[in-house]
């Protein structure tokens, strides 16, 4: 028996995404197969109400390399994001949403930045398709005042779509910081980081799960973990 790590571990978080879990699996599949590489996918259910579990039992029933956490109640998409890092035995390590705008293809290049000496590789977004026009507002005002008052350089138009290597997990699983801000603390972190362009789809199905309120709290978290302003105050 084979027990070495795998090369690669794809997190995904998700909350009640039945409509778009099937195709998702299928994609990242067909990429990850095309690697060559050895590799996991760690579904994390953030308390889904829906066919979201029982899609993922019958994924992980047929398919060894899927690995299901599946989490007591809705703790928010932080700290699923948190929950599946732990569970994660990759040499690298790779977060991406479910609903598949975030494009699994991009996966190969990740890799290669990677194996190129890079840390982590973040996904940069130059185009975001069918987002509102508040949606890219909110999202740019955020950055630029980021970019201001923040203590460290927090990279424009990014995500959760990143890869990183084991060490940089390691440095990340000790920090006990809460509220957690994961792209804000992996920026903190250090390390060598690079970006790579993409055009971020549409959702592939569903409605997103992410409403205004969570956004602005998550901006207000970020706000007082990450500038110097409180200490001011």
């Amino acid at each position: 028996m084979n027990n070495l790590p795998p090369t690669l571990s794809v997190v995904i978080p998700l909350l009640n995404e039945e409509e778009v879990l099937s195709q998702t699996y299928t994609e990242l599949k067909q990429n990850l197969d095309a690697l060559g590489e050895s590799y996991e996918m760690v579904f994390v259910d953030d308390g889904s109400t829906d066919r979201s579990r029982a899609i993922l039992t019958e994924l992980s029933g047929r398919d060894s390399t899927v690995r299901v956490v599946a989490l007591s109640r809705n703790f928010g998409h932080e700290m699923a994001t948190t929950a599946g890092l732990h569970h994660a035995h990759g040499r690298a390590v790779i977060v991406m949403d479910a609903d598949l705008q975030d494009p699994p293809e991009l996966i190969g290049e990740f890799l290669a930045k990677w194996r190129e000496g890079y840390e982590v590789v973040y996904g940069v977004r130059l185009r975001r398709e069918s987002e509102s026009m508040l949606k890219k507002a909110t999202s740019y005002l955020f950055y630029r005042l980021m970019a201001r008052i923040a203590d460290i350089k927090f990279p424009p138009d990014t995500g959760d779509f990143r890869l990183m290597d084991r060490r940089v997990l390691d440095v990340y699983r000790q920090l006990n910081e809460d509220p957690r801000f994961f792209r804000g603390l992996i920026s903190w972190i250090g390390f060598r980081q690079v970006g790579v362009g993409f055009i971020r789809r549409p959702r592939y199905g569903g409605i997103t799960k992410y409403r205004y309120s969570k956004l602005l709290k998550l901006a207000l978290d970020t706000i007082t973990a990450f500038s110097t302003l409180p200490s001011l105050i």
